[in-house]
């Protein structure tokens, strides 16, 4: 238990379902995934976003899978915002047309993320593994925006289409996106799968930091960029989710609550659902939130560290993944003794040779 109590959370992530029309191969749904008959139901999502604005969740971010799977999507957006809630969709796009954006639109949502796989329909089919879904993707942009919405694109990176990057930020203002994330993918889920096929080079991901700091420059005023640097090619780890349990929160389709969306990964914690267990008492009682909270649970050198209050110890899943102990030192820190195999592993899968993708499957 940390020593002071924690602040209430701004953001929650509702996984409204793991059902998706796409395939991607650096998913970061959990490999074995709910199935659709264990999704919450309508009205105990709403209750829910009840509770979560009760709590002070001001950001509901409703995703998956693809949110849009859920029939009852207009109806949840909808009680999102009498809750009082700001709500935001991210999607694949796949599942959206004019007559539901207008509808989405009356029922209060305030803004859409849009996934993107590629610049062309060759590779963002090809990673997504859905055909024609990039020219779906491309319509449901102009709609979007025709509709009012402000439009963030959301752009997942790795070494088979990192080449990409300056057109996709050029698609990204053309659409007329407000805001992009360019994101180095991150290897957990079904990435975790896929090292070998996506693991950039040190000298990609150094180009990527370049091209973005340059877009970064010429696109203020435009638009924003938000940045994920890749993680294995780091010297010093981010600030995961602003620190374990401090900032926000995970509902998995089937009501398991979550410090984050990988946190399954860790084997020791157990998860309380929103079934059994109020929102509120999950978040300021529940073991797996208070694991990593606060400084207590540091280990050396994290304990000393003056960096400790800037990442928190970096990321507690990406620990568990390479060091076997969710309370290690992230293994992106150079100060970690782990640091070199993460940079040996990193070397290994970016320069072997590439196997095919392991496409996620659907639940």
């Amino acid at each position: 238990m940390p020593s002071t109590a924690p602040a209430p959370p701004i953001a929650m992530l509702a996984e409204l379902t793991y059902r998706c029309p796409l395939s991607c191969p650096y998913c970061s749904n959990p490999v074995e995934m709910a199935r659709k008959e264990s999704e919450l139901e309508t009205a105990t999502w709403i209750d829910v976003f009840e509770q979560a604005a009760r709590l002070g969740v001001l950001q509901l971010h409703l995703s998956g899978g693809e949110p849009a799977s859920r029939r009852d999507l207009v109806t949840l957006v909808a009680g999102a915002r009498k809750a009082g809630l700001y709500t935001n969709l991210i999607t694949s796009a796949i599942g959206l047309t004019q007559r539901r954006l207008a509808e989405l639109d009356a029922a209060g949502l305030d803004h859409i993320q849009l996934s993107l796989q590629g610049t062309d329909a060759d590779m963002a089919d090809r990673i997504g593994g859905y055909q024609g879904g990039f020219a779906r993707k491309m319509q449901a942009a102009e709609w979007i925006v025709e509709a009012g919405f402000p439009l963030t694109l959301n752009a997942v990176v790795h070494r088979q289409n990192l080449h990409q990057l300056p057109e996709a930020i050029d698609l990204a203002v053309a659409l007329k996106a407000r805001r992009m994330e360019v994101a180095i993918v991150q290897f957990h889920g079904w990435a975790m799968l896929n090292r070998g096929a996506m693991m950039p080079t040190r000298a990609q991901a150094d180009e990527a930091t370049r091209i973005v700091a340059q877009a970064r420059k010429r696109l203020k005023g435009v638009m924003v960029i938000d940045y994920v640097p890749a993680d294995y090619h780091s010297d010093y780890p981010k600030r995961c989710m602003g620190g374990w349990g401090s900032t926000g929160l995970n509902v998995t389709p089937d009501g398991l609550v979550l410090p984050c969306h990988a946190a399954q990964t860790i084997p020791s914690l157990e998860f309380e659902n929103v079934h059994d267990v109020p929102l509120a008492d999950i978040w300021y009682n529940g073991a797996a939130f208070n694991a990593y909270r606060g400084e207590d649970w540091m280990q050396a050198p994290c304990k000393t560290c003056d960096r400790r209050t800037k990442d928190f110890g970096g990321c507690r899943c990406q620990a568990m993944a390479i060091a076997g102990d969710a309370a290690a030192t992230d293994p992106v820190c150079i100060k970690s003794p782990l640091h070199a195999k993460m940079t040996a592993l990193a070397h290994e899968f970016a320069e072997g040779d590439t196997p095919e993708l392991v496409y996620r499957k659907s639940p």
